[in-house]
């Protein structure tokens, strides 16, 4: 399966109200180009929310310059519920966003300029470079690292996302589900302590096992140089008990709500899942024809599985994505070679549909 796997397309992340979310993460990461911007009902969620259908808000923002996007999704049906304990270090689920920067120390000293919350200073992880962390108004925690992986260059001192730290109960298992389904087969490392680099974070002076996971292949596909390489860390906490991030809550409530990635060949996606234990949960194939669901701007076929500690993820195989709205052209990406990259310029014209400020 790790061939279908193209790389993480986004991050969701549960907002009270997106439209000033988003023009945060562009002041904050330069996510200004949206791919989609609809507002619908949740039909096929209903698993996570409660077993009826929600409406929502929801954009798909990226920054051109190279990473992952953001899903910036709000409830309008319901109150956008956050935790009713302090999520910690370790806590089940995404706890924390990794945001890419070619220099970030500089991209350290930008943010903080701009009058953006950080926690803590200017750090070294255990891979030796430097990072730091970032807090919007909503608790939501990024760590901006370095990035080698870039599509253009701009003006902008970030990039889009990066990947992601997971609380895991078990490293190990956790290591062998995003090894065998996801390609990420490279320890960068894996060490066990107190850190002192992760001392600013609510709960960050408990002893973890911390492993960082890359992959060894590069992803390949239409999307693949647009989104980039991509990283996954695995937080297990050993002085306490952690507690599941979205325990009693609905999928997009407040926080980081599913990690998602563009695939191709959904159906031999399926296959292997259902091998490995971990069926779809979600499959927009059993409400949709072909399993096609049309946003208006973008359409395609997505599923959800859990991974072991029942963090949401999400694939989806993108069929149509638009181009340059104001001209009414969008791309049908089934009509592309499976595992060609799409022309730069083609993914630049993206650049016209640009939010500015």
């Amino acid at each position: 399966m790790k061939n279908n796997i193209i790389g993480i397309q986004q991050i969701g992340i549960g907002i009270p109200d997106a439209y000033k979310a988003w023009a945060f993460y562009r002041k904050a990461f330069g996510m200004d180009v949206p791919i989609f911007e609809e507002s619908a009902e949740a039909n096929l969620m209903l698993p996570y929310t409660g077993g009826q259908p929600q409406s929502r808000t929801a954009v798909l923002a990226m920054n051109l310059q190279g990473g992952s996007g953001m899903e910036i999704w709000q409830y309008t049906s319901r109150k956008t519920e956050p935790a009713n304990f302090e999520i910690q270090l370790g806590d089940l689920g995404i706890y924390i966003t990794k945001i890419k920067s070619p220099d970030v120390a500089k991209a350290y000293e930008t943010i903080k300029a701009k009058g953006i919350t950080t926690l803590g200073e200017l750090n070294i992880g255990p891979d030796g470079e430097k990072h730091f962390f970032v807090k919007d108004e909503w608790n939501n925690i990024f760590q901006v690292v370095k990035s080698n992986s870039w599509f253009t260059s701009g003006k902008h001192t970030t990039g889009g996302i990066n990947g992601c730290v997971l609380g895991v109960k078990d490293v190990n298992k956790s290591f062998h589900f995003y090894k065998t389904l996801f390609g990420y087969d490279k320890v960068v490392y894996d060490v066990t302590e107190s850190f002192s680099d992760l001392n600013a974070l609510a709960g960050g002076k408990s002893r973890c096992r911390r492993m960082l996971l890359r992959k060894t292949k590069e992803n390949s596909g239409p999307f693949s140089k647009l989104l980039g390489a991509s990283e996954i860390e695995l937080i297990q906490v050993l002085d306490r008990e952690p507690k599941k991030i979205f325990e009693g809550r609905f999928w997009g409530d407040m926080g980081f709500i599913h990690l998602c990635f563009d695939v191709r060949n959904m159906n031999q996606i399926k296959a292997e899942c259902e091998k490995t234990g971990h069926p779809f949960t979600v499959d927009s194939a059993s409400k949709f024809e072909n399993g096609k669901f049309d946003m208006g701007e973008a359409a395609g076929h997505f599923s959800y599985i859990e991974d072991p500690d029942g963090t949401l993820i999400e694939f989806v195989e993108t069929h149509k994505i638009p181009i340059l709205k104001k001209l009414g052209w969008y791309l049908d990406v089934t009509k592309r070679h499976p595992e060609k990259t799409l022309p730069d310029w083609m993914l630049k014209t993206l650049a016209l549909n640009r939010k500015k400020d």
